[in-house]
């Protein structure tokens, strides 16, 4: 007898009876039993620590980081589960491990629902990275006037400080466009980066590749694919994008045409060195547009978070401000407004890297797809197929590495910089198996340099430039832990125009 399915909730209704079938399955024959649980171990009951997760995931991973800490645990996902390693040790395992044995790329995929949020061709072809990691990179110290140029004149229009009274805004929707513009000056040049629709349609695809991947996550793997195409609109915002794009990838294309490879004024951005770059499809206006919208997401949601936090902990703490003002005040004096000046702001630097590790922007980090059958050092083989990572807030708020970890110290790391040996090892920029923040290993962030550069600018520019606070009757809101994510709290932040350099820094009230 065949039994008509009248809507599309019934086919949904089939299909999640079939994934709990499934789960069951593969759970009767799962080569993960041997590893601890945090949550159900039940295939069926692990359904609702799956879901309690997304809610209680702060508890959750410190819980398996004390129970196992040296060692590794099991969490359930909706369709499988994910293996956490809680050691150092088993980091540089991971670290270590060949391509071909853990993908790197597989994960970022899979986490990021990529096919879906991105398109496939940003994981089948990222040439996109080898672009961050060379001419980025290599132009740092040349790009660094624009980067300083558009971040005052992006402060300049987004809040309209003056030197009596305060201006109340607020704070990560002020910090995301502020982040944003600076950085399409670098990756599109002004004056496109000025466009208010452009921002705009950066910004909200950013928002809405980390929702997409959100909730398309929350699907089993046969469901994927349905809620890809109802919970995203790539296309429509690659089409968006292209209309800002193909007037300025035309007049490049003609002055190339003209003057061959190098010609006066030619841009020094992250636009053209794709033009340079791409081959084939990846020439079209449409694949470029793609490319520039993926870059923005990964540079927006990342700095917008971790300034916003920075931020936080400055407006919380006024005897902060004088020390790193001191120091701003001193460096620029000498040298300028430069990417040298900015390598000897010590402070900055540590008051950043101590946000990172404090606050992060996620709970794990070094997320990995087996490939192959992988041995961890203690001796634990863990099948193909299999998620691993390893539990970054845990490490980063423990005692062990971190001697008062629950207390945001602003000058630690310049002080452990301090000791022999230790110069470059506690920069912002530097990973280590205590400290994941930008990852570890040859798949670290590529673009951590740019970030960590723009990230000392901002703070460098607001110490300077502004007295901050909360507004009144208001304090550091809490961070919000969605799945993996920290997200910093909503908050409304007041800014006024510093009156005199020389104005002591209790003097806001």
């Amino acid at each position: 007898m065949v039994f008509p399915l009248s809507s599309p909730y019934d086919v949904v209704g089939v299909l999640v009876v079939c994934c709990v079938i499934l789960k069951w399955y593969r759970a009767r024959n799962s080569r993960l039993d041997f590893i601890p649980t945090v949550g159900f171990s039940n295939p069926i009951l692990s359904y609702i620590s799956a879901y309690k997760y997304v809610f209680d995931s702060v508890r959750m991973m410190q819980e398996g980081y004390d129970k196992y800490k040296g060692g590794l645990f099991k969490m359930a996902r909706l369709d499988d589960w994910v293996v956490v390693a809680t050691g150092v040790e088993q980091v540089d395992d991971i670290r270590k491990a060949p391509d071909d044995v853990l993908s790197f790329s597989e994960a970022v995929s899979r986490s990021l629902q990529v096919d879906y949020t991105l398109g496939n061709a940003v994981n089948n072809n990222p040439y996109h990275i080898s672009i961050i990691r060379s001419q980025l990179t290599r132009n740092l110290a040349s790009i660094f006037p624009d980067v300083r140029e558009e971040l005052v004149a992006a402060f300049d229009d987004a809040i309209p400080a003056k030197e009596h009274g305060w201006v109340t805004m607020p704070a990560t929707e002020t910090i995301m466009e502020i982040v944003c513009r600076t950085s399409n000056r670098i990756f599109v040049g002004a004056p496109l980066c000025e466009d208010p629709d452009y921002r705009k349609l950066n910004v909200q695809f950013t928002i809405d590749v980390v929702k997409g991947a959100f909730i398309i996550n929350r699907f089993p793997d046969i469901l994927k694919p349905l809620a890809g195409r109802l919970f995203t609109n790539v296309e429509g915002s690659i089409q968006r994008a292209v209309r800002h794009l193909e007037p300025l990838i035309k007049a490049r294309r003609s002055m190339l045409e003209k003057y061959g490879a190098d010609w006066d004024e030619k841009p020094n951005d992250f636009l053209m060195w794709l033009m340079s770059e791409a081959k084939g499809d990846e020439t079209s206006t449409a694949s470029l547009a793609r490319r520039i919208l993926t870059v923005n997401f990964a540079a927006i949601h990342t700095s917008s978070m971790s300034f916003s936090h920075a931020l936080y902990h400055l407006a919380a703490n006024l005897e902060f401000v004088q020390p790193l003002r001191e120091e701003v005040e001193s460096i620029v004096a000498s040298e300028g407004w430069t990417k040298a000046a900015l390598g000897k702001m010590y402070k900055v630097d540590s008051f950043m890297r101590e946000s990172q590790r404090y606050n992060g922007i996620g709970l794990i980090n070094l997320e990995r797809y087996v490939l192959k059958p992988f041995t961890f050092s203690n001796g634990v083989t863990v099948p193909a197929g299999t998620i691993i990572c390893c539990s970054s807030r845990p490490v980063h708020l423990d005692e062990e590495f971190y001697p008062h970890a629950d207390k945001f110290d602003p000058w630690r790391f310049v002080n452990m910089r301090q000791e022999e040996g230790e110069i470059t090892k506690h920069q912002m920029v530097s990973t280590t198996n205590e400290f994941l923040a930008f990852g570890h290993g040859r798949h670290a962030c590529p673009g951590r340099f740019f970030a960590a550069n723009e990230l000392k600018a901002l703070l460098a520019h607001v110490v300077m430039t502004y007295d901050v606070k909360f507004e009144d009757g208001h304090g550091f809101p809490s961070n919000r832990y969605v799945g993996n994510a920290c997200i910093p709290g909503t908050a409304n932040l007041m800014f006024r125009l510093r009156c005199s350099p020389n104005v002591p820094v209790a003097a806001p009230a």
